[in-house]
């Protein structure tokens, strides 16, 4: 299981250059003007993990399989895009189907590439975002709220509570906060989100900077931490048109570049990374001769449904799971060093799922 991540911003920002880099692509067009993103551009690519190249090596797997996260390039949104100015409404709509949002911001100033508001803000450029999405949500649910009371008034249990989840959300945006912001109790936490409002899902600030400032960051990255900070969002640094370069770059060359620009890791490791941490989300590892492939679960995940994530008949019949930790994995050399030594669990229905756990499942058909 992967996720998705909906990239957004205002036009000319960097993000089509941005997906293309991370897809390795030139899929979307990336040109100086709004709306050279017309359609939504979808790209899987793989979550790079070097735990994954090291269990492999270490049990002669033959094909590594690693897991996956996608990418919606979705075009550049305007003020007045919840009013269907630019190409709204039809962005709005993409943005709801992605688990996370990837908010771009230009933190760069060039006269060569205009922007859609005549000056570089990235905080003003975020709260104009933030606004178009807010009143988005606030006619969605206006609009719900009138198709339910008629189920409300016949005392429908579950109209009931997506009365009362819509009405705290409203009561939120109307004080000018996100629906993010609301806390939701666990028993509502499913019915929160099949309201797919936008403000509630989980924003990563994306700071493009030049390159100069790709190691370090520059006064309009430091503005959206501050910002980042506030929110209790996240926030990473990249420079899109570094990383397009990279893209284009064998893997020896792209790494001394990456030295060259005093860079330790590519942005795409940095951007993962921190989506993981932002949903949530832990891999686990299956190992044998024929492959080495990862997992993604969220935090807390028990073993019988980490295990419906290969399969629906894992979950369904699980009986218990073989689990070795990552560390003791390798540290001991392999499955039978580690089973020898005393450091393969036999695990059951309770158990929940440790990141870097190497799994095998035992189940019944």
């Amino acid at each position: 299981m992967g996720f998705k991540v909906g990239i957004v911003g205002l036009p000319n920002v960097g993000k089509s250059t941005l997906f293309n880099a991370l897809t390795r692509t030139a899929a979307a067009q990336a040109a100086n003007f709004p709306f050279c993103t017309i359609e939504p551009n979808v790209g899987d690519v793989a979550v790079p993990d070097a735990r994954l190249d090291r269990l492999a090596a270490i049990a002669g797997s033959k094909q590594i399989i690693p897991t996956r996260m996608t990418f919606v390039d979705i075009a550049g949104l305007v003020k007045g895009a919840s009013k269907g100015e630019g190409l709204g409404n039809q962005f709005l709509a993409n943005i709801r189907e992605t688990d996370a949002i990837a908010h771009v911001l230009r933190c760069f100033e060039d006269g060569d590439v205009t922007h859609v508001e005549g000056r570089v803000n990235p905080v003003e450029d975020a709260e104009v975002i933030e606004t178009e999405l807010m009143i988005a949500d606030m006619e969605s649910i206006e609009k719900r709220l009138q198709g339910l009371s008629r189920k409300v008034r016949g005392g429908d249990k579950d109209a009931i509570q997506q009365e009362r989840l819509m009405r705290g959300a409203l009561a939120a945006l109307n004080d000018g906060r996100p629906a993010r912001t609301v806390e939701v109790a666990d028993e509502d936490r499913r019915a929160w989100s099949m309201l797919q409002l936008l403000t509630a899902k989980p924003i990563l600030y994306v700071c493009n900077v030049d390159e100069r400032s790709a190691a370090s960051g520059n006064d309009f990255s430091a503005a959206v931490a501050d910002m980042a900070a506030a929110q209790g969002a996240a926030y990473v640094v990249i420079s899109a048109q570094i990383e397009e370069e990279i893209a284009q770059l064998p893997a020896d060359e792209a790494a001394e570049f990456l030295e060259e620009m005093g860079l330790e890791e590519p942005g795409l490791d940095r951007l993962i990374q921190a989506g993981y941490e932002l949903l949530a989300l832990e891999t686990y590892f299956t190992v044998g001769p024929k492959e080495a492939r990862a997992w993604t679960i969220p935090h807390g995940t028990s073993a019988p449904r980490a295990a419906g994530v290969i399969h629906g008949d894992f979950e369904r019949g699980f009986i218990r799971a073989e689990t070795i930790a990552y560390d003791d994995f390798v540290g001991l050399g392999g499955e039978q060093a580690a089973k020898e030594a005393g450091k393969m669990r036999a695990e059951g229905k309770s158990y929940v799922v440790k990141d870097g756990d190497v799994m095998h499942f035992l189940f019944n058909t």
